[in-house]
């Protein structure tokens, strides 16, 4: 839409409210309200925001040290081709914000904003997906618990949750995103519900509305959707496969026509080489919160050995088979240690300069593996060049910060303010008790 359309919009459709949302470091999504009366001025020169929010924390409390203190605003700049109509909220719209600088500048330090310049010099358009995994769930006097407990793939699992995941497709479509694929997943209560993939900064702007609608729908049904990557210790977790490729126009440039279901050109390779070569790194972006790496487990099918392979589930890197009707628009890579817990846009930013790294310097990936990484002995996985992911978030975010490529595209703003962000994360979880330590320990000492 334009910014008159959006007015126009706002006139006809009976629009009261609209929400002015962003997505900070921790990744949670934020905003503000505005009325619909004031939304022409508001397409001009948006709304204010303090520094400190873009470094919120879960906790609800600024960044320990943040470089974004007390002081200091910018503004929420909506991006008018956003706008759509909430069908959860009566007579609200939504669109979402890059942020600038009062002097009307880009604010380096955002997320959007950072992706949107790194897309617009890319030689390539990325077509992206986000493969999202969440339980239903329900509040009951003993805590929480699964919503059913039907099994993976069954038509009992659908039945199950029909009602709540026909009107959340419904309510994704009217926002543009139409539906992919939906199926009951492993976990009991888990659903996977995936929208077709968008290109640029879209497909992170679909996932953002994604999520808060799965939310709202579960709500209006009585349970929650939960997006937590381990939300369970006994059931299975939840990730946010990142199906990524690169377009040159209307030519896939990940696809080899005619070589089969597995076709892959040198630059697919060669993007797939830089995200290996940089996964240790990369985990600090696209698994970035401290329950993240309880679900990051050999034999899981979470992607925590840097390897990859032709429908490879436990690769670090997955080339899924392409279909038949159509192989160019599906010839893709998988990745599949992301989860839900990531701002959307740093998860696909990191990954497109990793991949852009690999395409550059012609980093070879080596052979495909054939197998699990987590089965082979410690002396196979040296001689293939095939690391273990980090086990934390500590940990990830040391190789972060070593990593020159990753920093030096994110840019210095940007990265300071996230990893402080997300050590703040960190330090927390360790000084904090839990009930494993109690439960552990207690009866013995």
């Amino acid at each position: 839409m334009t910014q008159s359309e959006v007015i126009e919009a706002c006139k006809q459709d009976d629009i009261e409210l609209v929400r002015l949302l962003h997505s900070g470091y921790a990744g949670m999504v934020r905003g503000r309200t505005k009325h619909a009366d004031d939304i022409e001025d508001v397409l001009e020169g948006g709304t204010n925001m303090a520094k400190v929010v873009q470094g919120f924390t879960p906790f609800n409390t600024p960044t320990e040290g943040s470089q974004h203190g007390p002081m200091g605003e910018i503004r929420l700049i909506p991006d008018a081709d956003t706008f759509q109509r909430l069908p959860y909220a009566e007579n609200t719209a939504v669109m979402l914000c890059d942020k600038y600088t009062v002097d009307r500048e880009r604010w380096d330090a955002d997320p959007r904003t950072a992706l949107g310049n790194f897309i617009d010099e890319l030689q390539y358009t990325p077509m992206t997906a986000y493969e999202s995994e969440y339980f239903l769930i329900k509040e009951t006097e003993d805590g929480y618990e699964q919503f059913d407990s039907t099994q993976c793939y069954t038509a009992d699992g659908m039945q199950s949750a029909h009602e709540i995941i026909i009107d959340t497709v419904r309510a994704l479509k009217a926002q543009g995103m139409s539906l992919d694929v939906y199926y009951a997943e492993g976990g009991f209560g888990q659903q996977e519900l995936v929208v077709n993939p968008s290109r640029g900064v879209q497909a992170p702007d679909n996932h953002v509305l994604y999520r808060q609608t799965a939310k709202a729908i579960a709500a209006e049904h009585g349970v929650k959707a939960s997006f937590l990557p381990k939300p369970f210790q006994d059931d299975f977790g939840s990730g946010c496969h990142m199906n990524v490729s690169l377009w040159d126009g209307d030519s896939n440039a990940f696809y080899e026509e005619g070589s089969g279901p597995y076709g892959i050109t040198d630059t697919c390779r060669y993007f797939i080489g830089g995200l290996l070569k940089h996964a240790r790194a990369l985990v600090a972006l696209t698994a970035p919160s401290v329950i993240s790496y309880k679900r990051l487990q050999p034999h899981s099918w979470s992607g925590t050995f840097t390897a990859w392979g032709y429908d490879n589930r436990e690769g670090f890197v997955r080339v899924p088979s392409t279909q038949w009707e159509d192989p160019e628009s599906t010839a893709r890579i998988e990745l599949k240690a992301s989860d839900n817990t990531a701002n959307p846009y740093l998860s696909l930013f990191g990954i497109l300069a990793a991949g852009k790294d690999g395409i550059e310097r012609e980093i070879d990936p080596g052979e495909p593996l054939d197998g699990d990484p987590g089965a082979l002995t410690q002396q196979e996985r040296d001689r293939r060049g095939i690391e273990r992911l980090p086990e934390t978030l500590g940990e990830a975010l040391d190789e972060l910060e070593t990593d020159e490529v990753l920093t030096g595209k994110l840019g210095k703003s940007l990265i300071e303010g996230y990893v402080a962000e997300k050590r703040t994360e960190w330090n927390n979880s360790k000084r904090t008790v839990s009930d494993w330590d109690i439960d552990t320990y207690g009866p013995q000492f």
